[in-house]
Protein backbone atom coordinates (compact mmCIF):
# COMPACT_ATOMS: atom_id res chain seq x y z
CA UNK A 1 0.00 0.00 0.00
CA UNK A 2 2.58 2.49 0.52
CA UNK A 3 4.45 1.91 -2.58
CA UNK A 4 0.52 2.10 -4.19
CA UNK A 5 0.62 5.85 -2.40
CA UNK A 6 3.84 7.03 -3.50
CA UNK A 7 3.03 6.49 -7.14
CA UNK A 8 -0.06 7.83 -6.59
CA UNK A 9 2.09 11.13 -5.50
CA UNK A 10 4.43 10.91 -8.38
CA UNK A 11 1.55 10.94 -11.16
CA UNK A 12 -0.05 14.14 -9.09
CA UNK A 13 3.39 15.66 -9.33
CA UNK A 14 3.58 14.85 -13.47
CA UNK A 15 0.15 16.01 -13.63
CA UNK A 16 0.96 19.21 -12.21
CA UNK A 17 3.66 20.00 -14.09
CA UNK A 18 2.61 19.52 -17.36
CA UNK A 19 -0.51 22.45 -16.44
CA UNK A 20 2.66 24.95 -17.27
CA UNK A 21 4.10 23.37 -20.29
CA UNK A 22 2.67 23.27 -24.16
CA UNK A 23 3.55 19.62 -25.61
CA UNK A 24 3.52 17.66 -27.90
CA UNK A 25 1.93 13.81 -27.64
CA UNK A 26 4.90 12.42 -30.47
CA UNK A 27 8.33 12.79 -32.10
CA UNK A 28 8.60 15.15 -34.55
CA UNK A 29 5.91 17.99 -34.56
CA UNK A 30 3.18 19.83 -37.37
CA UNK A 31 5.60 21.98 -39.54
CA UNK A 32 8.24 18.88 -39.61
CA UNK A 33 5.82 15.87 -39.95
CA UNK A 34 2.97 17.91 -42.54
CA UNK A 35 3.45 21.36 -42.93
CA UNK A 36 2.47 24.74 -41.98
CA UNK A 37 0.69 26.61 -44.97
CA UNK A 38 -1.08 24.72 -47.34
CA UNK A 39 1.89 25.84 -49.96
CA UNK A 40 4.07 23.67 -47.56
CA UNK A 41 1.53 20.54 -46.98
CA UNK A 42 0.81 20.98 -50.81
CA UNK A 43 4.23 20.82 -52.48
CA UNK A 44 5.62 18.08 -49.39
CA UNK A 45 7.66 20.88 -48.05
CA UNK A 46 9.75 20.97 -51.18
CA UNK A 47 9.01 24.86 -51.84
CA UNK A 48 8.76 25.66 -47.91
CA UNK A 49 12.64 27.27 -48.91
CA UNK A 50 11.28 29.39 -51.27
CA UNK A 51 7.86 30.32 -49.71
CA UNK A 52 7.45 34.13 -49.62
CA UNK A 53 4.61 33.46 -47.30
CA UNK A 54 5.02 33.99 -43.38
CA UNK A 55 5.85 30.23 -43.31
CA UNK A 56 9.24 30.52 -44.76
CA UNK A 57 9.94 32.18 -40.51
CA UNK A 58 10.05 28.57 -40.08
CA UNK A 59 11.89 27.04 -43.23
CA UNK A 60 14.06 29.66 -44.47
CA UNK A 61 13.31 33.07 -43.23
CA UNK A 62 15.98 34.64 -45.37
CA UNK A 63 12.91 34.31 -47.76
CA UNK A 64 10.94 36.65 -46.07
CA UNK A 65 12.55 39.18 -48.26
CA UNK A 66 11.32 38.27 -51.28
CA UNK A 67 7.87 40.08 -50.72
CA UNK A 68 7.97 43.82 -50.12
CA UNK A 69 4.29 43.82 -48.54
CA UNK A 70 2.86 43.03 -45.13
CA UNK A 71 0.33 40.24 -44.67
CA UNK A 72 -1.65 38.66 -42.47
CA UNK A 73 -2.44 34.74 -42.61
CA UNK A 74 -5.08 32.81 -40.77
CA UNK A 75 -4.91 29.36 -41.31
CA UNK A 76 -6.44 25.61 -40.50
CA UNK A 77 -5.18 22.19 -40.88
CA UNK A 78 -6.87 19.06 -40.44
CA UNK A 79 -4.77 15.76 -40.14
CA UNK A 80 -6.42 12.39 -40.05
CA UNK A 81 -4.33 9.54 -39.82
CA UNK A 82 -4.82 5.84 -39.51
CA UNK A 83 -2.03 3.74 -38.08
CA UNK A 84 -2.10 0.11 -37.45
CA UNK A 85 -0.34 -2.42 -35.82
CA UNK A 86 -1.73 -5.92 -37.08
CA UNK A 87 -1.01 -8.98 -35.08
CA UNK A 88 0.93 -12.15 -36.43
CA UNK A 89 0.47 -14.11 -32.98
CA UNK A 90 3.45 -15.03 -30.43
CA UNK A 91 6.16 -16.34 -32.00
CA UNK A 92 7.65 -18.20 -29.33
CA UNK A 93 4.26 -20.86 -30.01
CA UNK A 94 1.98 -19.24 -27.39
CA UNK A 95 -1.45 -17.30 -27.67
CA UNK A 96 -0.72 -13.75 -28.39
CA UNK A 97 -2.11 -11.29 -25.59
CA UNK A 98 -5.35 -9.29 -26.20
CA UNK A 99 -4.11 -6.01 -25.40
CA UNK A 100 -5.48 -3.60 -28.08
CA UNK A 101 -9.21 -3.44 -29.56
CA UNK A 102 -8.65 -3.73 -33.21
CA UNK A 103 -5.26 -3.15 -35.10
CA UNK A 104 -5.85 1.02 -35.37
CA UNK A 105 -3.76 1.92 -32.46
CA UNK A 106 -3.62 5.77 -33.53
CA UNK A 107 -6.82 7.33 -35.49
CA UNK A 108 -6.61 10.83 -33.62
CA UNK A 109 -6.56 13.93 -35.75
CA UNK A 110 -4.23 16.86 -35.59
CA UNK A 111 -6.75 20.32 -36.08
CA UNK A 112 -4.21 23.13 -35.75
CA UNK A 113 -5.30 26.70 -36.27
CA UNK A 114 -2.47 29.11 -37.31
CA UNK A 115 -2.20 32.81 -37.39
CA UNK A 116 0.81 34.64 -39.13
CA UNK A 117 1.99 38.20 -39.26
CA UNK A 118 4.75 39.30 -41.70
CA UNK A 119 6.02 43.13 -41.97
CA UNK A 120 8.52 45.41 -42.75
CA UNK A 121 10.36 47.61 -40.09
CA UNK A 122 12.14 49.53 -42.19
CA UNK A 123 9.75 53.18 -41.30
CA UNK A 124 10.48 52.72 -37.24
CA UNK A 125 14.32 52.35 -38.31
CA UNK A 126 16.71 54.89 -39.19
CA UNK A 127 18.00 53.12 -41.87
CA UNK A 128 16.85 52.88 -45.19
CA UNK A 129 17.21 49.16 -45.78
CA UNK A 130 14.08 46.53 -45.45
CA UNK A 131 14.01 44.75 -42.07
CA UNK A 132 11.32 42.11 -42.41
CA UNK A 133 9.72 40.73 -38.64
CA UNK A 134 7.20 37.95 -38.66
CA UNK A 135 5.58 35.67 -36.14
CA UNK A 136 3.73 32.67 -36.63
CA UNK A 137 1.89 30.55 -33.38
CA UNK A 138 -0.26 27.44 -34.14
CA UNK A 139 -3.09 25.88 -31.38
CA UNK A 140 -4.54 22.02 -31.31
CA UNK A 141 -8.08 21.50 -31.77
CA UNK A 142 -8.84 24.99 -33.69
CA UNK A 143 -7.48 26.68 -30.84
CA UNK A 144 -8.55 25.01 -27.77
CA UNK A 145 -5.65 22.68 -26.80
CA UNK A 146 -2.68 24.20 -25.48
CA UNK A 147 -1.42 20.94 -23.51
CA UNK A 148 -0.92 17.69 -24.83
CA UNK A 149 1.47 15.60 -22.65
CA UNK A 150 1.83 11.93 -23.01
CA UNK A 151 4.94 9.77 -22.52
CA UNK A 152 4.53 6.44 -21.38
CA UNK A 153 5.35 2.71 -21.84
CA UNK A 154 3.01 0.31 -24.13
CA UNK A 155 2.16 -3.00 -23.75
CA UNK A 156 0.26 -2.91 -27.48
CA UNK A 157 3.06 -0.45 -29.27
CA UNK A 158 3.15 3.00 -30.24
CA UNK A 159 4.04 5.11 -33.09
CA UNK A 160 7.26 7.14 -32.74
CA UNK A 161 6.43 10.33 -35.50
CA UNK A 162 3.02 10.87 -35.03
CA UNK A 163 0.90 13.28 -32.74
CA UNK A 164 -1.02 16.59 -31.71
CA UNK A 165 0.91 20.09 -31.35
CA UNK A 166 -0.61 21.32 -28.83
CA UNK A 167 1.17 24.76 -29.18
CA UNK A 168 3.28 26.00 -31.85
CA UNK A 169 5.19 29.42 -31.78
CA UNK A 170 8.51 31.27 -34.16
CA UNK A 171 9.78 34.63 -34.48
CA UNK A 172 12.30 36.46 -36.54
CA UNK A 173 12.65 38.14 -39.98
CA UNK A 174 15.42 38.39 -42.78
CA UNK A 175 17.16 41.02 -44.34
CA UNK A 176 19.19 41.46 -47.74
CA UNK A 177 23.14 41.45 -47.04
CA UNK A 178 23.98 42.29 -50.33
CA UNK A 179 22.43 42.33 -53.88
CA UNK A 180 21.23 38.79 -54.47
CA UNK A 181 22.71 37.44 -50.85
CA UNK A 182 19.87 37.51 -47.89
CA UNK A 183 20.13 36.38 -44.80
CA UNK A 184 17.19 35.24 -41.88
CA UNK A 185 17.43 33.48 -38.51
CA UNK A 186 13.68 33.03 -36.44
CA UNK A 187 13.83 31.78 -32.76
CA UNK A 188 11.52 28.58 -31.74
CA UNK A 189 10.23 28.63 -28.75
CA UNK A 190 9.05 25.83 -26.02
CA UNK A 191 9.14 25.22 -22.52
CA UNK A 192 10.21 23.04 -20.29
CA UNK A 193 8.19 22.30 -16.69
CA UNK A 194 9.97 21.48 -13.21
CA UNK A 195 7.59 20.21 -10.05
CA UNK A 196 8.58 19.93 -6.63
CA UNK A 197 6.14 18.22 -4.42
CA UNK A 198 6.79 18.00 -0.69
CA UNK A 199 4.18 16.20 1.54
CA UNK A 200 3.49 13.87 4.49
CA UNK A 201 0.89 11.36 4.28
CA UNK A 202 -0.58 8.15 5.45
CA UNK A 203 -1.16 4.21 3.83
CA UNK A 204 -4.66 5.74 3.10
CA UNK A 205 -3.63 8.54 1.27
CA UNK A 206 -4.22 11.44 3.40
CA UNK A 207 -1.42 14.10 3.29
CA UNK A 208 -0.86 17.43 5.46
CA UNK A 209 2.09 19.84 5.11
CA UNK A 210 2.10 20.15 1.88
CA UNK A 211 4.31 22.15 -0.23
CA UNK A 212 3.90 22.15 -4.40
CA UNK A 213 6.14 23.95 -6.50
CA UNK A 214 5.63 24.47 -10.49
CA UNK A 215 7.98 26.18 -12.90
CA UNK A 216 8.44 26.42 -16.53
CA UNK A 217 11.60 28.47 -18.63
CA UNK A 218 11.68 28.89 -22.33
CA UNK A 219 13.61 27.18 -24.29
CA UNK A 220 14.98 29.18 -27.22
CA UNK A 221 16.20 27.29 -30.62
CA UNK A 222 17.67 28.90 -33.76
CA UNK A 223 16.49 29.09 -37.20
CA UNK A 224 19.34 30.29 -39.63
CA UNK A 225 19.46 31.03 -43.21
CA UNK A 226 20.71 32.20 -46.81
CA UNK A 227 19.59 32.44 -49.85
CA UNK A 228 21.31 33.22 -53.19
CA UNK A 229 19.86 34.78 -56.31
CA UNK A 230 22.48 33.89 -58.50
CA UNK A 231 22.01 36.43 -61.96
CA UNK A 232 22.12 39.18 -58.78
CA UNK A 233 25.00 38.11 -57.83
CA UNK A 234 27.12 37.54 -60.70
CA UNK A 235 25.48 39.44 -62.94
CA UNK A 236 24.03 42.39 -60.88
CA UNK A 237 20.21 41.25 -62.07
CA UNK A 238 18.73 38.36 -63.02
CA UNK A 239 17.64 39.57 -66.59
CA UNK A 240 20.13 38.67 -69.43
CA UNK A 241 22.19 36.70 -66.92
CA UNK A 242 21.33 33.25 -68.62
CA UNK A 243 20.63 30.25 -66.91
CA UNK A 244 21.98 31.80 -63.63
CA UNK A 245 19.40 34.59 -63.97
CA UNK A 246 16.46 31.81 -63.78
CA UNK A 247 18.39 30.06 -60.67
CA UNK A 248 18.02 30.02 -56.99
CA UNK A 249 19.29 28.20 -54.11
CA UNK A 250 18.71 28.37 -50.44
CA UNK A 251 20.46 26.85 -46.73
CA UNK A 252 18.69 26.57 -43.78
CA UNK A 253 19.86 25.12 -40.22
CA UNK A 254 16.74 24.29 -37.88
CA UNK A 255 17.81 23.64 -33.91
CA UNK A 256 16.09 20.61 -32.32
CA UNK A 257 13.74 21.34 -29.93
CA UNK A 258 12.14 19.13 -27.30
CA UNK A 259 8.80 18.95 -24.69
CA UNK A 260 10.53 17.74 -21.40
CA UNK A 261 9.34 17.68 -17.59
CA UNK A 262 11.06 16.95 -14.73
CA UNK A 263 9.68 16.07 -11.27
CA UNK A 264 11.12 15.90 -7.75
CA UNK A 265 8.40 14.13 -4.98
CA UNK A 266 9.80 13.58 -1.42
CA UNK A 267 6.94 11.64 0.86
CA UNK A 268 7.13 10.33 4.28
CA UNK A 269 4.81 8.57 5.93
CA UNK A 270 4.91 8.84 9.93
CA UNK A 271 5.10 5.40 11.49
CA UNK A 272 6.32 3.80 8.23
CA UNK A 273 8.44 6.63 6.31
CA UNK A 274 9.89 8.76 8.96
CA UNK A 275 12.14 11.74 7.09
CA UNK A 276 14.21 12.34 4.75
CA UNK A 277 11.21 10.47 3.49
CA UNK A 278 11.29 8.58 0.13
CA UNK A 279 12.36 10.64 -3.27
CA UNK A 280 10.69 9.65 -6.32
CA UNK A 281 12.29 11.69 -9.71
CA UNK A 282 10.93 11.48 -13.14
CA UNK A 283 12.48 13.12 -15.91
CA UNK A 284 10.74 12.37 -19.33
CA UNK A 285 10.79 13.46 -23.02
CA UNK A 286 7.66 13.73 -24.78
CA UNK A 287 8.31 15.35 -28.39
CA UNK A 288 12.00 15.88 -29.70
CA UNK A 289 12.43 17.48 -33.36
CA UNK A 290 16.08 17.03 -34.41
CA UNK A 291 18.76 19.09 -35.67
CA UNK A 292 17.48 19.22 -39.47
CA UNK A 293 20.39 21.12 -42.09
CA UNK A 294 18.29 21.81 -45.43
CA UNK A 295 19.55 22.88 -48.72
CA UNK A 296 17.03 23.58 -52.06
CA UNK A 297 17.45 24.41 -55.59
CA UNK A 298 15.15 26.32 -57.22
CA UNK A 299 14.31 26.84 -61.11
CA UNK A 300 12.15 29.71 -63.16
CA UNK A 301 11.57 27.82 -66.40
CA UNK A 302 9.47 30.96 -66.86
CA UNK A 303 7.89 33.72 -65.00
CA UNK A 304 5.32 31.45 -64.56
CA UNK A 305 6.63 28.37 -63.71
CA UNK A 306 9.17 26.74 -60.87
CA UNK A 307 10.36 23.84 -60.11
CA UNK A 308 12.20 23.17 -56.32
CA UNK A 309 14.85 20.40 -55.56
CA UNK A 310 15.08 20.34 -51.38
CA UNK A 311 17.09 17.87 -49.21
CA UNK A 312 17.02 17.60 -45.74
CA UNK A 313 19.62 15.72 -43.27
CA UNK A 314 18.01 14.73 -39.70
CA UNK A 315 20.17 13.80 -36.62
CA UNK A 316 18.13 11.34 -35.32
CA UNK A 317 20.99 9.91 -33.34
CA UNK A 318 21.48 12.67 -30.78
CA UNK A 319 18.12 11.44 -29.45
CA UNK A 320 19.31 8.44 -27.88
CA UNK A 321 21.69 9.78 -25.41
CA UNK A 322 18.46 11.55 -23.87
CA UNK A 323 16.14 8.57 -24.11
CA UNK A 324 19.13 6.71 -22.20
CA UNK A 325 18.21 9.33 -19.16
CA UNK A 326 14.34 9.38 -19.94
CA UNK A 327 12.90 8.09 -16.59
CA UNK A 328 10.81 6.42 -18.51
CA UNK A 329 11.87 5.03 -21.78
CA UNK A 330 15.78 4.22 -20.66
CA UNK A 331 15.09 0.29 -20.30
CA UNK A 332 13.63 0.48 -24.20
CA UNK A 333 17.33 0.91 -25.61
CA UNK A 334 16.08 2.41 -28.60
CA UNK A 335 18.50 2.86 -31.66
CA UNK A 336 18.37 5.43 -34.47
CA UNK A 337 19.89 6.53 -37.50
CA UNK A 338 20.24 9.90 -39.19
CA UNK A 339 18.15 10.13 -42.63
CA UNK A 340 18.27 12.30 -45.57
CA UNK A 341 14.93 13.13 -47.18
CA UNK A 342 14.75 14.17 -50.93
CA UNK A 343 11.73 16.29 -51.85
CA UNK A 344 10.56 17.33 -55.35
CA UNK A 345 7.65 20.52 -56.04
CA UNK A 346 6.63 22.91 -58.44
CA UNK A 347 4.24 25.64 -59.26
CA UNK A 348 2.09 26.85 -62.30
CA UNK A 349 0.91 30.33 -62.31
CA UNK A 350 -1.92 29.81 -64.77
CA UNK A 351 -2.75 33.36 -64.47
CA UNK A 352 -2.98 36.27 -62.12
CA UNK A 353 -5.77 34.40 -60.29
CA UNK A 354 -4.72 31.07 -60.16
CA UNK A 355 -1.65 28.78 -58.71
CA UNK A 356 -1.14 25.51 -59.04
CA UNK A 357 1.26 23.52 -56.32
CA UNK A 358 2.01 19.66 -56.64
CA UNK A 359 5.05 18.27 -54.47
CA UNK A 360 6.21 14.52 -53.15
CA UNK A 361 8.82 13.62 -50.99
CA UNK A 362 10.03 9.99 -49.45
CA UNK A 363 11.49 9.93 -45.58
CA UNK A 364 13.11 6.39 -44.02
CA UNK A 365 12.00 5.69 -40.82
CA UNK A 366 15.00 6.58 -38.27
CA UNK A 367 13.68 4.09 -35.80
CA UNK A 368 16.32 1.34 -36.39
CA UNK A 369 15.23 -0.94 -33.28
CA UNK A 370 12.77 -3.57 -34.12
CA UNK A 371 12.62 -3.99 -30.20
CA UNK A 372 12.26 -1.22 -27.65
CA UNK A 373 11.16 -3.27 -24.38
CA UNK A 374 8.29 -2.14 -22.72
CA UNK A 375 7.71 1.14 -24.79
CA UNK A 376 7.46 -0.42 -28.22
CA UNK A 377 7.87 1.76 -30.81
CA UNK A 378 6.72 1.99 -33.85
CA UNK A 379 7.62 3.38 -37.07
CA UNK A 380 7.99 3.06 -41.00
CA UNK A 381 9.39 4.77 -44.74
CA UNK A 382 6.81 6.75 -45.73
CA UNK A 383 5.96 8.61 -49.19
CA UNK A 384 4.17 11.66 -49.23
CA UNK A 385 2.67 13.39 -51.92
CA UNK A 386 0.78 16.56 -52.40
CA UNK A 387 -1.24 19.39 -54.33
CA UNK A 388 -3.06 22.25 -53.68
CA UNK A 389 -3.60 25.44 -55.16
CA UNK A 390 -4.32 29.37 -54.45
CA UNK A 391 -6.70 32.24 -56.09
CA UNK A 392 -5.57 35.72 -55.66
CA UNK A 393 -8.35 38.58 -55.60
CA UNK A 394 -7.14 41.28 -56.66
CA UNK A 395 -9.99 43.48 -56.01
CA UNK A 396 -11.85 41.80 -52.98
CA UNK A 397 -15.01 43.98 -51.62
CA UNK A 398 -14.68 45.76 -49.00
CA UNK A 399 -10.72 45.44 -48.55
CA UNK A 400 -8.31 47.21 -49.53
CA UNK A 401 -5.92 45.02 -50.48
CA UNK A 402 -5.47 41.62 -52.48
CA UNK A 403 -7.15 38.62 -50.46
CA UNK A 404 -5.29 34.98 -51.32
CA UNK A 405 -7.33 32.14 -50.44
CA UNK A 406 -5.14 28.85 -50.10
CA UNK A 407 -5.57 24.99 -50.18
CA UNK A 408 -3.53 22.36 -49.67
CA UNK A 409 -4.03 18.40 -49.42
CA UNK A 410 -1.34 15.65 -48.61
CA UNK A 411 -1.14 11.64 -48.32
CA UNK A 412 1.00 9.97 -46.54
CA UNK A 413 1.55 5.88 -47.32
CA UNK A 414 3.31 4.14 -44.31
CA UNK A 415 5.11 1.18 -45.43
CA UNK A 416 4.45 -2.22 -43.68
CA UNK A 417 6.99 -3.33 -41.20
CA UNK A 418 7.48 -5.87 -38.13
CA UNK A 419 8.44 -5.20 -35.05
CA UNK A 420 8.75 -7.80 -32.21
CA UNK A 421 6.84 -6.08 -28.81
CA UNK A 422 8.91 -7.23 -25.78
CA UNK A 423 8.97 -6.21 -21.81
CA UNK A 424 11.14 -6.26 -19.03
CA UNK A 425 8.37 -7.92 -16.45
CA UNK A 426 9.26 -10.99 -14.95
CA UNK A 427 8.01 -14.33 -16.22
CA UNK A 428 7.24 -13.21 -20.08
CA UNK A 429 8.88 -15.05 -22.85
CA UNK A 430 10.07 -12.69 -25.26
CA UNK A 431 9.01 -11.18 -28.07
CA UNK A 432 5.18 -11.79 -26.56
CA UNK A 433 3.68 -10.71 -30.10
CA UNK A 434 4.83 -9.60 -33.38
CA UNK A 435 3.10 -6.61 -34.94
CA UNK A 436 2.92 -5.46 -38.66
CA UNK A 437 2.66 -2.04 -38.87
CA UNK A 438 1.91 0.68 -41.62
CA UNK A 439 -1.08 3.29 -41.94
CA UNK A 440 -1.60 6.50 -43.87
CA UNK A 441 -2.28 9.89 -43.20
CA UNK A 442 -4.57 12.16 -45.04
CA UNK A 443 -3.85 16.22 -44.36
CA UNK A 444 -5.77 18.87 -45.40
CA UNK A 445 -4.56 22.67 -45.10
CA UNK A 446 -6.72 25.86 -45.67
CA UNK A 447 -5.70 29.62 -44.96
CA UNK A 448 -6.76 33.19 -45.82
CA UNK A 449 -4.03 35.77 -46.22
CA UNK A 450 -3.90 39.50 -46.07
CA UNK A 451 -1.63 41.45 -48.29
CA UNK A 452 -1.05 45.09 -47.30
Amino acid sequence: MTLKTLSRWGAAALLASTLSTPALAAMGNTASTYGLLPTDVASAQALSLFNTQASALYYNPAYLTRDSRGELTIGLLHGEQELRATSQGNPNGGAAPVIRDGDVLNDTPSQQQIIALKTDLTNITKFDHPLYFAIIAGVEKFGEEMLAFKSTTAEEGQFFNYGRQPLFLNLGGGTELMNGITAGASAHISLRSQATLVASADLAGNTQYEKLNVAAKPVIRPVLSMNFEWGKVFCGHNDGCGILGDLETAIAFRGHTQARTSVESNITIPGTVPSPGITLLIDTLDSYQPDIFSAGLLYHFSDNFRVALAVEQQNWQDLEEKLAKDTIKDQANVELKNIVVPRIGAEWKVNKSIILTAGAAWQESPLESIQTPDVNYLDSDKAIFGVGGSWIIQNPPILAYPLRLDFGYQFQKLDKRDFELTTTRPGVTNPYEVVTADGEANVFSGAVTIKF
